[in-house]
């Protein structure tokens, strides 16, 4: 509808244009069932960094950014251009117009290197890395890189509370705009898809926060475009202090999605006390759980197992089994059975007198017995006694030495040291862990490391918390966050391969807005977006980037070291992390002289990054060893980063003696437009993935459009 109403508003015939909006009127009130929203026309991206030419698509930087023109001349600091209904030549200045990208438009992406931070020397440790951008654009760069490759997808998308935090189409949707729900599905809808392409379908999990205000749409939308994946919604308390609202109760927690695809499942971790939620399961907590020989519930009486219904003989004394008999026949009478000397018989009788059945077969029961692993109550009144057995979970925690083994008691039973036990567990979906606290753990620290720059950011151990469920188990994991606003998610990443020496790579992607407060003060100094003092401001360069430096190096925007450690660890935060970082920002490539071979240094990063991102990402400077003038050689091989590439196929038995004695290449691209001569060489050469260039680029982001 959204779009609808905007191509009609361009109808210039009123009686025409009345017309239509009546029928359409009618046509709305028609009762729909399921998620229905509008399709709104695509949005917009301004591209800072794209000159302007001749047929350029370009916007003002000061107006809307869907209110597009068509550049027809350029003469110096004057551009010409026509509006959509092409009537007349308008005669802008060039400072005040922006090119501009329609999604769904071919894009061509390159990454500029930024900045970086390389603390480690680790050579086996990947390079986190931030993407300055739009993050449609980066998702579908981040499928070039990444296709079904991603272990764990996490977001905080903006919540769509009212207030003037997030935009569509460069423009600020609050509480007054008609389609505010419709615009927000509309922009998580394209992402998502594209987000849908990156998981590892095999096993992986997408994490979704949000609010009251859109829980139910996110929810409905998840399921329509995940229908494969299992998905829990989980309750979080995020503010203990709640946050008041007019004529409501006062909000103080959130709502976490976990969409799990293939096998993805939370892992049993160990956990506090506050997790552990109802004093009930707190028992199991203190000592090695030992079950019941009885069977309880289905199944437990005598006619339902016949096969466990069998005699144990005991000693008077209640120390020791001395026997285990069979199981009885079916129409057998247990009192037949007598005691054999100095002992007592037992059978599976239920508390009320009905026969039952034991858990285990006599065997088993016998290879418990020796190994210590069955326990003995008291004989009562009714002549029956309490026998106790540990299942294989338990008995896999004596021989994984959780439990340090004391010696037997005199009855034979196993003896243990269980004090320092801590049970690992998967929690319930109601979630109330004080270092969740967005507050404490996420606005003063954050204020600690860079200053009161952003707000709102996450509890670092509320994303660590959710993310370790399932990457606990991955030491290797490939993360992703493109709504990564302070950039939470990559500090988490680095503090949980902290604790466990993990060496997870984590890519983030957020873009550069600033805020709507920091815009009118901003303009009122007669900048405009793209400006070197408004860019400065903007989220990526004054917030993410600055907090991924400080906390990797344990300082703060300041050069003070931090102080404290992190919770639930001995880990001190001036001791920062041993990570590695890089900060690049998107930008766009003209197909043509990607074809003609004449930006491949542009591409360089990228080929890094699908690589795996292994080294320092070669620059400018380090690149200068291979090009000179402009000039290619034959091939390049980068040793440190595991890859290589041939530029001149004609040279490929060189490229490919020289790679022979490079073992540690893992990735090779190669240059050339035939995909016969491709294969050739892929099957002749040693390495694990190939590449075809440029055909693979160009063809991707191709496609990409024509599936959106």
């Amino acid at each position: 509808m959204a779009a609808i109403n905007d191509l009609i508003s361009q109808i210039e015939d009123k009686e025409l244009r009345e017309r239509i909006e009546r029928e359409l009127n009618k046509f709305s009130k028609q009762k729909k069932f399921g998620l229905v929203f509008e399709e709104h026309l695509p949005e917009c991206v301004p591209l800072y960094d794209i000159p302007i030419r001749r047929g350029s698509k370009v916007a003002q930087k000061a107006d809307k950014i869907n209110e597009t023109y068509t550049v027809m001349q350029v003469e110096g600091e004057n551009i010409y251009c026509t509006d959509k209904k092409e009537s007349q030549l308008i005669n802008f200045l060039k400072q005040d117009l922006v090119p501009v990208a329609e999604f769904g438009e071919p894009i061509y992406p390159y990454l500029k290197q930024v900045d970086s931070i390389y603390k480690s020397d680790d050579k086996e440790l990947p390079t986190h890395a931030l993407i300055q951008a739009d993050n449609y654009h980066a998702l579908q760069l981040l499928e070039y890189l990444y296709a079904e490759k991603i272990d764990c997808i996490y977001i905080d998308p903006p919540y769509n509370t009212g207030a003037r935090d997030w935009k569509y189409n460069n423009d600020y949707v609050d509480s007054s705009d008609t389609y505010r729900h419709s615009k927000w599905l509309s922009m998580m809808k394209k992402r998502l898809l594209l987000a849908k392409r990156l998981l590892n379908p095999a096993d992986s999990v997408m994490i979704v926060t949000i609010d009251e205000k859109e829980y139910l749409h996110l929810g409905c939308l998840l399921e329509e475009l995940f229908p494969e994946a299992k998905i829990q919604m989980v309750s979080s308390m995020i503010n203990p202090a709640g946050v008041s609202r007019n004529n409501q109760f006062a909000r103080s927690n959130e709502f976490i999605y976990f969409v799990q695809f293939g096998a993805s499942g939370p892992i049993a971790l160990e956990l506090g006390d506050e997790w552990i939620g109802d004093i009930k399961s707190k028992k199991r907590k203190f000592s090695l759980r030992w079950n019941s020989l009885l069977r309880s519930g289905t199944n437990a009486r005598r006619v339902d197992r016949p096969n466990l219904f069998y005699p144990i003989y005991i000693s008077k004394d209640g120390k020791k089994i001395i026997k285990i008999g069979e199981p009885l026949d079916k129409k057998a009478d247990r009192q037949s059975v007598l005691p054999l000397k100095n002992t007592k018989v037992v059978f599976p009788i239920r508390s009320n007198g009905e026969e039952g059945n034991w858990q285990v077969e006599p065997k088993r029961l016998e290879e418990l017995c020796r190994m210590g692993y069955i326990r003995l109550g008291r004989f009562n009144d009714r002549g029956t006694i309490a026998i106790d057995y540990l299942k294989k979970g338990e008995i896999a925690k004596i021989e994984k030495n959780t439990f340090e083994v004391l010696g037997y008691s005199e009855t034979g039973t196993i003896m243990v040291d269980d004090s320092n036990y801590k049970p690992k567990f998967v929690p319930g979906c109601q979630w109330n862990i004080s270092s969740h606290d967005a507050t404490l753990q996420g606005t003063k620290l954050l204020n600690s490391i860079i200053g009161n720059r952003f707000s709102f950011p996450k509890s670092i151990y509320a994303v660590h918390d959710a993310l370790r469920f399932f990457v606990a188990n991955k030491p290797n994991a490939l993360i992703v966050d493109f709504f990564a606003g302070s950039g939470t998610t990559l500090h988490a990443v680095n503090l949980l391969n902290a604790e466990d020496g993990g060496k997870r790579q984590c890519v983030i992607v957020t873009n550069n807005e600033v805020s709507d407060e920091e815009a009118k003060q901003l303009r009122a100094k007669g900048l405009k977006p793209g400006d070197a003092e408004w860019e400065k401001l903007g989220i990526a360069n004054y917030v993410t980037w600055p907090r991924t430096v400080c906390s990797i190096k344990g300082k703060d925007i300041n050069g003070n070291a931090l102080k404290g450690n992190y919770i639930g660890s001995d880990i001190p935060m001036a001791d920062g992390f041993n990570a590695n970082a890089i900060f690049f920002k998107l930008g766009f490539l003209d197909k043509t002289s990607v074809q003609l071979g004449r930006q491949f240094k542009e591409l360089i990063p990228l080929l890094w990054l699908k690589a795996g991102g292994w080294g320092k990402c070669p620059n400018d400077e380090s690149l200068k060893q291979f090009i000179s003038d402009g000039l290619l050689p034959p091939y390049i091989i980068f040793p440190q980063n595991r890859f290589a590439v041939l530029i001149d196929e004609n040279c490929f038995s060189e490229f490919e003696e020289k790679l022979s004695a490079q073992t540690e290449i893992q990735t090779a691209y190669l240059i050339t437009n035939f995909e016969n001569g491709f294969k050739a060489m892929t099957k002749s050469l040693k390495v694990k993935k190939t590449y075809q260039l440029y055909r693979d680029y160009l063809d991707n982001f191709r496609i990409n459009v024509e599936r959106n």
